[in-house]
């Protein structure tokens, strides 16, 4: 690989090529799991981000993960499917009960379950987002909105952001940002306009403060609306994966912006929905309603894959087409994981917990902040933390060698999470971790810097 293109590629995430992954697994594994990870490559296609993998899991339960010699980490990465905790046993349960009574459910029919899983999301959903379709995943639901919102509108062209991500299939890297999904595909799919992020701590040129940069690339958006006259669609994150957090003005501008010039607002909760970032939808916490809401990942359980498209009542316009028409759209075990785990989550007052826990997980990261300058900003809502390294707080140069050396660290002693965009520490924990056991961690990743800043110096 061209060493420009590694290099690229590395500040997206923490990829499985680097020399530092090796050396963790030179010092970390022992012969035996070895073995499984060269049976592992031997038969799975290798591929940046998973295979070859790093280390093999032997159990997972609540919050935490054990690998195959018995060693255990407090997992902030989780793939975001750990909102109720690993091997959560009201979701098992669930599954169980349903397998034993009907197991699947084929094309032109419809059963009790998902009806009573649509019709329990509708209840937790702003506006009037009741109307939706299941899918296997976030990419297929992501599919699935913009085919919508072509039908509704007549329009083709999305607006996205750079640095965005919406999925691995050909339709969704054309709309999202990543040059690890996006380089050397070849033709992507027309009319997908991209724009810069609203990210304050990435700001690419020296003009206004960083509340006025925000604002900005908002009306840049509604530039482009009404100058190209026939967007069908914005499609984002409402807070990308701890990068940045908009401001609620952003938000409200770019509402506004498609209501004027009738595009859709398409918000990607896949990652965060079902009370991360102390409310149900990552939405409510900027006062914006989406046209269209697409969540997955969690919405299974953390058991089986699910994902959904949740659509204002009145897009419920193309009966003539097949939107999704996938195998599993009205899966009776999807039902019964994510309704488990929805009833999960209102029974041990999750949703609360995530915001009672972020504010003084947010809080402690800043004091952290105030005794590293390896730390160059916290950002977050709820359960959903970043912790940005820079090389230098004025010039803000990544940290990218820097973070990828604390993760390693902060793995080795007991904590898990990923690397998004390089150098940012991305924490998303199961909702059900304790005060204690965050203590632990950020106590473990502030350990971990220490022992990077002293060896910087």
């Amino acid at each position: 690989m061209p060493e420009k293109m590694s290099s690229q590629l590395k500040l997206e995430g923490d990829i499985n090529i680097s020399e530092k992954r090796k050396q963790w697994q030179d010092e970390n594994i022992g012969k035996e799991t070895a073995e499984i990870l060269d049976e592992d490559s031997r038969y799975f296609i290798k591929q940046s981000l998973s295979s070859p993998c790093l280390n093999v899991l032997k159990s997972a339960k609540g919050a935490w993960i054990e690998d195959y010699e018995g060693r255990k980490y407090l997992d902030f990465h989780g793939n975001n499917v750990h909102q109720v905790g690993f091997g959560n046993q009201d979701v098992i349960n669930a599954v169980k009960k349903q397998l034993n009574e009907l197991s699947f459910c084929t094309r032109r029919y419809t059963n009790k379950i998902v009806i009573e899983f649509a019709k329990k999301i509708a209840s937790l959903t702003p506006g009037n987002l009741n109307k939706m379709l299941f899918a296997p995943g976030g990419a297929e639901a992501n599919s699935i909105a913009i085919k919508l919102a072509r039908i509704v509108t007549g329009r083709y062209k999305t607006i996205s952001m750079w640095d965005s991500f919406h999925g691995a299939t050909l339709d969704t890297i054309s709309i999202g940002g990543e040059a690890v999904f996006r380089k050397g595909i070849g033709p992507l799919s027309s009319g997908t306009e991209h724009v810069p992020p609203p990210d304050i701590h990435r700001r690419f040129m020296d003009i206004g403060k960083p509340e006025e940069w925000e604002i900005l690339w908002a009306k840049y958006i509604e530039y482009i609306l009404e100058k190209e006259g026939d967007i069908a669609a914005v499609i984002s994150e409402p807070m990308r994966s701890t990068p940045y957090v908009p401001s609620k003005e952003y938000w409200q501008i770019v509402r506004k912006a498609c209501d004027k010039y009738g595009a859709l607002l398409i918000f990607d909760e896949i990652p965060h929905a079902l009370g991360r970032t102390g409310q149900w939808f990552t939405c409510q916490n900027f006062d914006v309603t989406p046209d269209i809401l697409v969540i997955g990942k969690g919405l299974g359980g953390g058991v089986f894959p699910i994902a959904a498209v949740i659509a204002d009542e009145k897009l419920d316009v193309a009966g003539h087409i097949a939107l999704g028409h996938f195998t599993h759209e009205k899966s009776t075990l999807g039902a019964a994981a994510g309704l488990a785990a929805i009833n999960y989550i209102e029974k041990n007052k999750l949703v609360e917990h995530s915001r009672i826990l972020g504010e003084y997980s947010l809080k402690k990261a800043n004091e952290m902040m105030e005794r590293h300058p390896l730390i160059g900003a916290v950002r977050g809502i709820g359960l959903f933390i970043g912790i940005e390294l820079v090389k230098n707080r004025e010039t803000r140069e990544i940290a990218a060698e820097e973070a990828e050396e604390v993760m390693y660290r902060s793995l080795s002693k007991g904590v898990s999470f990923k690397l998004t965009m390089g150098n940012i520490l991305t924490l998303t924990p199961s909702l059900v971790i304790t005060k204690k056991e965050m203590d632990f961690a950020l106590n473990a990743i502030e350990e971990a810097i220490t022992e990077v800043e002293n060896k910087m110096a």
